[in-house]
């Protein structure tokens, strides 16, 4: 009986976690700074969920200390802060960058491009992870995939879009290859932080918005200036997060603090799709049952418009050097592989469901 119980208790001993009490004084202390309000639904709560899981993971061996945008650097300043080592990791989407790293475009959302399942794939299986490090290889940050907003909706305008004419001369919030679209339609694309948009919307600087989808759009309350909702998001297919850690930083971490970094970025990307889907399904029912909100298609001649300029964007768009040229060839390859596919399985099956 001793001897069971010696073996027993010993057992216990090697299979129970040793944590230090001097755990905390010995950890490494993070800054991450994001391009979101605080605790936004969607990429806010994202941001703040994927410091939690490495704190957590790291069974504390990290700490991580969260400023939202305008805190500790501006919205769109989070890549060069993790690039100087001002902030350690960023939340961000990466689209933000097109002037500075022109394929960094392609690891957010492209117009008529990937849908979130379909990023996954060419960015896991694809070849596409390694293109996105090279893209980013100057700016000394290792980029992730850490969260998705899903695909979104075309956005907020005060006015009724009746076909391409309404276009014409309004001044439309949208980032990315879609405000280049947007501007040879006859709109004014601007590039403002996610905070501003409302105020900008109430002032008149803008005439329409996008942002992401109904969970983050209800949040800012776009629909109090902005009653008409429209789809599809032809311009942001996919929601793609991006999380930037800075390479010094990460080369301080052992093997197994690596490992957890990593895929804490990729379990809150997985986790954060699957919440937009939910979230979104019940803000458009409070939109449309609650605030009153007119949700409209676009019209077919805008999506034509849009359909054809935006090829044309894309084509031209990827000339800007090298990097952007390899880049949009495997985007382009991925994209034309996984189609057909697509085609045959979720749209067959939607479309099955539906009876349409």
């Amino acid at each position: 009986m001793k001897r069971r119980h010696a073996i027993a208790l010993t057992a216990a001993t090697v299979s129970a976690p040793f944590i230090s009490t001097s755990k905390a004084s010995e950890a490494l202390r993070w800054n991450m700074v994001t391009s979101w309000p605080k605790n936004l639904p969607g990429p806010g709560v994202t941001a703040q969920r994927l410091a939690d899981r490495i704190v957590q993971m790291s069974n504390g061996r990290i700490q991580i200390k969260l400023y939202a945008a305008g805190e500790l650097v501006p919205a769109f300043e989070v890549l060069e802060a993790v690039s100087q080592n001002t902030a350690q990791i960023g939340h961000t989407a990466a689209f933000f960058w097109q002037g500075k790293i022109p394929a960094s475009v392609f690891f957010t959302a492209i117009p008529f491009g990937l849908t979130p399942e379909e990023q996954a794939a060419w960015i896991y299986h694809g070849g596409a992870q390694e293109l996105w490090e090279q893209a980013y290889a100057d700016f000394n940050v290792q980029p992730y995939m850490a969260g998705n907003t899903g695909t979104g909706m075309g956005g907020w305008f005060k006015k009724e879009i009746n076909g391409l004419d309404d276009l014409k001369g309004l001044k439309y919030r949208m980032p990315g290859l879609g405000g280049e679209i947007y501007r040879r339609l006859g709109a004014t694309p601007v590039s403002i932080a996610p905070g501003e948009i409302f105020g900008a919307l109430q002032s008149g600087t803008l005439d329409g918005a996008e942002f992401v989808g109904p969970a983050s759009d209800l949040a800012f309350g776009f629909y109090k200036i902005a009653p008409y909702y429209y789809w599809p998001g032809f311009h942001e297919p996919n929601g793609t997060g991006e999380c930037l850690i800075n390479n010094k930083a990460l080369e301080m971490l052992s093997d197994d603090l690596r490992e957890v970094v990593r895929n804490a970025c990729a379990a809150e990307n997985s986790f954060a799709l699957a919440e937009a889907k939910w979230r979104n399904a019940e803000a458009l029912n409070t939109l449309i049952n609650k605030h009153g909100v007119q949700v409209r298609a676009f019209p077919e001649d805008v999506l034509q418009a849009a359909r054809d300029v935006g090829e044309e964007v894309l084509i031209e768009f990827s000339k800007r050097n090298e990097m952007t040229r390899k880049v949009y060839e495997s985007f382009n390859a991925a994209r034309s592989k996984m189609t057909s596919w697509s085609s045959l399985s979720t749209s067959a099956f939607l479309n099955a469901r539906e009876n349409t």
